[in-house]
């Protein structure tokens, strides 16, 4: 579970322009660019006006988005020799992995100040961006009588009929999730029970209606097309701004992390890391977060943040509370990918 106490990372803001410690706009001709690969939709909306639009005032860099992110597009451009991405953001097992395979170019922590940032998503090769928690949501026009409040009731079609919305690619999530729902405590979780995992998922496959973005877990469960499912929390936050009758529960709600990283050959490496130390400063870190309802990896961020959102963020929830196992998937990372995708198309 991501507290006040371990929400830690910033980077102080300097007297350069903007309070960012950038030095002022260049002549657009020298002014350069870089792109930014994330998840797309609201997400990758509040990344680009948190961090990428005050980085480009602040330096004159033009910020090109791009996504939504992949492992394997950023695996083939680099053995490729043609990167196209200078900053990816990616789950934070991700950027592990693909440290160990050579595949990143260490972060500049000359540029990117490192002393507040937290240490469990920051390293040699991959800087924090922010928490995240997914959680159990359903839309409240369907589910009308009982609300549901684990993962249990996830699999529970009985009590809560329909489609179930799930994450169609590899995280360590969807184990997590079915083991806790076939009782497994939240400290025995790692290593994976594989077998048993995958087991408790086919009770309910046949219901399952995958999401591959945020954007389309967000529709699914809006529409009502599926009217319980796993999703992060600042996509729920996101569709209660805009209007929709959904709800959440924080009962074995599940961290994550995401972790920037610039792939190993990025034509823009010098300017990279100067995003890097902007989007990790502490007033980029809160406005993306009031924006989101995701967690700042930044301590210096956490005054600024605004308490309405506290309903939405995991500070102080009841949740599973276990550390997540970043050496473990890391090391099992493409194994467990194979096996989960692999049953998804069996029958």
């Amino acid at each position: 579970m991501l507290t006040r106490r371990k929400v830690m990372g910033s980077v102080a803001l300097g007297a350069g322009a903007l309070g960012l410690g950038i030095a002022p706009p260049r002549a657009s001709a020298d002014a350069g660019q870089l792109t930014f690969a994330g998840f797309g939709g609201t997400t990758q909306d509040a990344e680009k006006t948190a961090w990428a639009d005050p980085f480009s005032a602040a330096t004159g860099i033009q910020v090109i988005q791009d996504g939504p992110i992949d492992l394997g597009k950023i695996k083939a451009q680099v053995e490729s020799g043609n990167v196209l991405w200078d900053v990816c953001d990616v789950q934070g097992p991700v950027a592990y992995l693909l440290a160990r395979k050579g595949m990143l170019e260490p972060i500049d922590y000359s540029v990117v100040k490192r002393e507040h940032l937290d240490p469990r998503f920051t390293f040699d090769y991959g800087v924090a961006a922010f928490g995240s928690s997914y959680v159990l949501g359903y839309n409240k026009d369907v589910i009308k009588d009982k609300e549901p409040h684990n993962w249990a009731d996830l699999f529970d079609t009985r009590t809560f009929p329909g489609k179930r919305a799930v994450f169609k690619w590899m995280s360590g999530a969807p184990f997590e999730i079915a083991l806790m729902a076939d009782g497994v405590p939240a400290d025995k979780l790692y290593p994976y029970d594989v077998e048993r995992a995958l087991a408790k998922w086919a009770t309910i496959k046949k219901d399952i209606v995958w999401w591959s973005t945020g954007a389309q877990s967000q529709q699914l469960l809006a529409s009502g097309e599926t009217p319980i499912g796993m999703l992060w929390n600042g996509r729920i936050y996101a569709l209660i701004q805009g209007g929709a009758n959904v709800g959440l529960s924080w009962e074995q709600s599940t961290p994550g992390s995401d972790i920037m990283i610039v792939p190993k050959g990025s034509k823009h490496k010098a300017e990279a890391m100067k995003f890097l130390a902007v989007a990790t400063s502490p007033k980029p870190q809160a406005d993306f977060a009031n924006a989101t309802a995701f967690v700042p990896l930044n301590s210096e961020s956490v005054p600024l943040l605004d308490k309405k959102l506290m309903p939405y963020m995991p500070f102080g929830k009841n949740t599973a509370a276990f550390p997540i196992d970043f050496q473990y998937l890391a090391d099992n990372w493409e194994s467990l990918a194979k096996r989960w995708y692999a049953w998804q198309t069996t029958a």
